[in-house]
């Protein structure tokens, strides 16, 4: 036998003599399993790539399907040349991935892919057995995983749903070659049951079957509780690389709208964004004229600016105004602003807003900007810490976070929040005792304006019958009020050198953000401290991605009224918005299923809508007064607590009784509708069971075995006379024999010869009675 070169290398001689007296593994036949094996490979490629929204992996799919002719081809032979040449290139992936980790430490998902993508291209070329086969299919899973992770989008849609229409043929084929099936001889084959020879089964069924799992996952997918997700605590940041370099510069950390450069104004330099940019809010701005800029977001198509995935819904904040101008409002103390730096080794930024709250819970928030916008940062109120690749942000005395230049496209970030809670009866007790601070910058109002709103707000809480004493109930009061009294008119008569309040007042209404305007301001007046914040609504929620699409045309102002020792709450007097924006306490874990009923109750009538409600509240109470009616029982005397335990022990006895008579009536049905063959080997399996149940023996068959491993299984009983004997064992594998025949090698058995042997061994298996010992 002539062995390469390698082989006279002294240090390889030895190894490679052993490894060509090593037996030669058995192979692994089927070609359609390959193939499919293929294509679930490439699946996840490709939904990898499109996750990442790169082409990093577009060369590993022709040089997988190369390395699996090769392995075909060579399935046969040990390969030992080869086996060395994928080990080293192993290591020079290694090496390579662990250069790309140093550089992309924040956010490992991409470069574990890109690792899992090279190894199996190498792990391509050697795939001789059924073994090897299975280490591809797990790959291909986990990069679909991977992919899931990275998308934010439904475009990972179609490829779960191709990736499961592959994965079944695949399962089909790879349980016929754990069984030892050659692969399908259409030669042999009957007309009535030719298929094609990379099909397992025949389209109809896969078709049924893909149908089932894919109803049956989505139905669990919305039954499924959405717990926070985030664990981890290196959360997901990436931009371009010339963004980790920017700066402020000398004097420089205004705000930036994208195509305008530094605003100082309510429009910016130009009044409104260039051609072919995303149009930004108007009140992004270190000043806003809501004279001017009545309308909020101008005329225009909604367009996606921000995908965010978070653990809560919230206000996305941007920035906060504190001095009322009459025509609209500005930022006082927009040159004060601290900067911050993060370490050159880290993307963390420790953030300390002012009046953190007393009572909060933690909240990560991933956003993912998808238009250019404003360099001011979005983030729930009061974040604590914030993942950004610029190397220094700056903080506003309000709590609002900038970077150097505008928001990119494509740019994602992630910050922690503690987000306050909203305890109404703490927040009553809250008091009114307010440092200078807060007392100079949020009750700042002209003193004719103030007796005029005083006034009216006044005038507003003594048309309640119940007073509201404590400044919480008084906010909450006077949204609900501005919200039902006034309406959102477009048409008002707008005066130079107009109040916006006074305007609003006489005219009955105005301009969605004039609501928060004067709701503000009637509270200074009353001496509640209170400002304008401008931000983003949660958006829409996509249950299959799990983020929130925030689009341009859902960007407004609410007012931000201040409590002692508990910081800052929205309330929203915008009419057809929620008293206050949707806050952590409020999250439920089967949102998912909650928004599936409210689809569909939007498509019934209400009568039907109504009918359910009530009928699921009437089951509800009875079943509530039911249970609290017997533990009165129970726990009111001993009497009723041994009545109570009694008849809770006669009915678990009664009840498993009557399962285990259920249960034998269920399989007497089910055998008589399965086929002859397939109903004599779950008789056997069953009374098998039986058998094991009263022996105290493990023997049950559990999902994931087949029949023969289940068969072997039972051989390890025969060590035990009690158990089993060589007849018992004879008839099991001739059952198992014809059976998997039958279902996995399309042959007819012998009926009447395996009846024979079933109701032998039913007398075989049966209870001996006791025989009594002689005295």
């Amino acid at each position: 036998m002539n062995h390469p070169p390698l082989k006279r290398l002294p240090f390889l001689s030895s190894l490679w003599t052993r490894l060509a007296n090593t037996p030669l593994p058995v192979t692994e036949e089927s070609i359609a399993l390959r193939i499919w094996v293929q294509v679930l490979v490439v699946i996840g490629i490709m939904a990898t790539d499109v996750g990442a929204s790169t082409q990093m992996s577009v060369w590993a799919i022709p040089f997988s399907f190369v390395g699996t002719f090769w392995s075909w081809q060579r399935r046969k032979h040990r390969n030992i040349t080869a086996k060395f040449l994928i080990a080293i290139g192993m290591l020079a992936a290694l090496a390579y991935f662990f250069g790309n980790l140093l550089a992309n430490i924040n956010d490992t998902r991409l470069v574990l892919a890109e690792l899992l993508i090279q190894l199996q291209v190498l792990h391509s070329f050697d795939l001789p057995r059924r073994q090897d086969l299975g280490y591809s299919m797990v790959i291909g899973l986990i990069l679909l995983g991977v992919a899931g992770t990275l998308n934010e989008t439904l475009a990972f849609g179609p490829f779960v749903i191709v990736f499961l229409a592959v994965a079944l043929p695949i399962l089909c084929l790879d349980y016929r070659s754990r069984l030892g099936f050659a692969p399908v001889d259409r030669r042999r084959t009957p007309a009535s049951q030719e298929r094609s020879p990379l099909l397992p089964l025949r389209l109809p069924q896969l078709g049924l079957f893909f149908g089932i799992t894919l109803i049956l996952g989505l139905v669990v997918f919305a039954l499924m509780p959405r717990f926070p997700g985030y664990q981890l605590q290196t959360l997901p940041v990436s931009t371009s690389e010339a963004f980790e370099y920017e700066r402020f510069g000398d004097g420089n950390r205004g705000i930036i709208n994208p195509g305008q450069g530094e605003t100082d104004a309510s429009g910016g330099e130009n009044g409104e964004a260039e051609a072919g940019e995303a149009m930004i809010y108007y009140g992004f701005n270190r000043e806003i004229n809501q004279l001017q800029n009545s309308s909020g977001v101008k005329e225009q198509e909604p367009k996606v600016l921000m995908r965010v995935r978070s653990q809560a819904p919230g206000f996305w904040r941007v920035l906060s105004f504190d001095h009322y101008t009459g025509e609209g409002w500005e930022i006082s103390r927009d040159e004060q602003l601290t900067t911050i730096n993060r370490p050159a080794w880290s993307y963390r930024f420790y953030v300390t807003p002012p009046d953190p709250p007393m009572i909060s819970r933690q909240v990560i928030q991933t956003f993912t900007i998808t238009a250019p916008m404003p360099n001011l940062i979005p983030a729930l109120s009061h974040p604590s810490t914030l993942y950004f690749p610029t190397p220094e942000i700056a903080l506003d005395p309000e709590g609002s976070m900038r970077a150097p230049i505008p928001l990119a496209a494509d740019l994602t970030y992630t910050v922690i929040s503690n987000v306050p809670d909203r305890d109404r009866t703490a927040l009553g007790k809250a008091g009114t005792d307010y440092r200078a601070a807060i007392a100079k910058y949020y009750l700042e109002i002209d003193p004719d304006l103030a007796k005029f709103l005083r006034a009216e707000a006044e005038a507003m809480l003594a048309s309640t019958p119940n007073p509201r004493r404590n400044p919480y109930e008084i906010a909450l009061f006077l949204a609900q009020e501005l919200k039902q009294r006034y309406v959102i008119a477009t048409d008002y008569p707008i005066f130079p050198g107009d109040d916006v309040v006074r305007a609003f007042l006489r005219n009955g209404g105005g301009y969605p953000d004039h609501f928060s305007t004067v709701l503000t301001m009637m509270l200074r007046s009353l001496g509640i401290p209170a400002r304008l914040t401008a931000g983003f609504g949660s958006g829409q929620f996509n249950p299959f991605t799990g983020f929130y699409l925030v689009r341009n045309t859902d960007a407004f102002v609410l007012t931000e009224v201040y409590f002692p020792q508990h910081g800052w709450y929205s309330f929203d007097p915008m009419p057809g918005h929620d008293l206050y924006p949707v806050s952590v306490e409020d999250y439920e874990a089967f949102g998912v299923l909650r928004q599936f009923w409210d689809w569909v109750a939007g498509w019934l009538p209400s009568p039907v809508t109504a009918a359910f409600a009530m009928v699921w509240g009437a089951i509800a109470t009875f079943l509530g007064q039911a249970i609290e009616r017997f533990w009165a029982f129970i726990s009111g005397s001993a009497i009723g607590f041994l009545l109570g335990t009694s008849g809770a022990i006669a009915c678990g006895l009664l009840a498993w009784l009557g399962w285990q008579r259920l249960r034998g009536w269920v399989m007497v049905y089910r055998w008589r509708r399965l086929p002859p063959m397939e109903r004599i080997y779950r008789q056997m399996v069953w009374m098998l069971t039986m058998v094991g149940e009263r022996r105290a023996i493990k023997i049950r068959k559990h999902r994931y075995q087949t029949p023969q491993e289940y068969a072997d299984g039972l051989r390890s009983a025969i060590a035990h006379p009690s158990h089993y004997d060589l007849a018992t064992m004879a008839i099991v594998d001739a059952i198992t024999a014809a059976y998997g025949q039958w279902r996995y090698g399309d042959q007819t058995p012998d009926l009447a010869t395996l009846e024979a042997q079933l109701h032998q061994l039913r007398r075989l298996t049966r209870p001996q009675p006791r025989r009594k010992t002689p005295v």
